[in-house]
């Protein structure tokens, strides 16, 4: 089955949520009359937040026209669902879609765990750049360089470049990492607090840590 829920910020926090489009062609529906239903039942589909949605430019033969798409949660979604006719189709997308979404918020759960988990050895990481006094000799960005160097290589991105890339440059770029990659970004964070104790620095560490993208840790 293709991929039904993706994720976003919400108020700095990631959620998960499907969109018009998926629910139009995984229930046999043509896409305007999922969006009609939208507007009819907005009041009801507000009881569990606002909806949200966004505003694409399509171009086609040289022109451009706007395209909105609604973004819905979990609960929305299934009450959307729920004023469809019931037919097989109906019936499979939403069972499907119900998998996706929990499957979703368990991986938000784990990232969750593993940014709690790594409190502790950020601030290590922290001690052993003050203590290694790579922070005087980098004039202050020590900590930035050291995180970023670490971003880049298990997802490929400085944290800056992570924001961009996955539409939230108001979130810490630890919370925009899939679990697999926080648990890598947690692992290569021990090695650099431990190289740093043993009096290595940025060129050496780099060198030691860097993976190429192509085989950039992921997992």
């Amino acid at each position: 089955m293709k991929e039904l829920v993706f994720i976003e910020p919400v108020n700095k926090k990631m959620e998960p949520y499907t969109t018009d489009e998926i629910i139009a062609e995984c229930a046999g529906v043509k896409l305007p009359a999922v969006q009609r239903l939208i507007r009819e039942k907005k009041e009801r589909l507000e009881v569990f937040g606002s909806l949200r949605f966004e505003i694409r430019k399509i171009v086609k033969n040289g022109s451009g026209n706007y395209l909105k798409t609604y973004h819905l949660n979990e609960q929305q979604a299934t009450l959307l669902i729920t004023f469809l006719r019931n037919t097989e189709a109906v019936t499979q997308f939403k069972v499907e879609l119900v998998r996706q979404f929990f499957d979703m918020r368990g991986e938000l759960e784990t990232r969750r765990h593993i940014r709690a988990e790594g409190k502790p050895v950020r601030r290590a990481l922290t001690d052993a750049v003050r203590d290694s006094g790579e922070n005087e000799r980098m004039h202050g960005h020590a900590y930035k360089a050291y995180t970023d160097m670490i971003y880049k290589a298990v997802a490929g991105k400085t944290a800056k470049q992570l924001k961009k890339e996955r539409s939230a440059p108001g979130m810490a770029a630890a919370d925009l990492l899939t679990a697999q990659e926080l648990a890598a970004y947690k692992r290569k964070e021990t090695v650099v607090a431990a190289l740093l104790d043993e009096g290595f620095r940025y060129d050496d560490i780099k060198g030691m840590l860097w993976i190429s993208p192509g085989q950039r840790e992921a997992g």
